[in-house]
């Protein structure tokens, strides 16, 4: 998608602090963090929002998950952190490819925002 800030990032046309990456998924730290550790985890294939996964895309989400936990427990996170995924606008989402967040390193509240 050419108007896509992650897809620009995937593509090396915006640089990013990478902290992982494989054939699937990559994960960067987000240039505006909400917590001491802010980490965006995303797939490399373009999906717009959650809504839009399906069958063939649907791996997609566990290994988002999976690499987020790996990321966690590098940055020792393992007191506690949270996983984000909005999902349009009303939920906060304002870049249209899925993305993970992965929050840590204070203390979270609930409800959250």
């Amino acid at each position: 998608m050419e108007d896509c800030l992650f897809c620009k990032i995937i593509n090396q046309e915006i640089p990013s602090n990478k902290v992982y990456e494989d054939e699937e998924i990559i994960a960067f730290e987000d240039i505006s963090p909400q917590a001491p550790t802010h980490i965006q985890v995303i797939p490399k294939q373009h999906i717009a929002r959650i809504y839009d996964v399906d069958d063939s895309t649907s791996h997609l989400v566990g290994k988002m998950t999976q690499v987020a936990n790996k990321i966690a427990k590098e940055q020792d996170l393992l007191d506690g952190y949270r996983l984000v995924i909005n999902c349009n606008p009303g939920a906060g989402q304002t870049v249209f490819h899925i993305h993970l967040h992965l929050l840590g390193g204070r203390t979270f509240k609930w409800p959250p925002g």
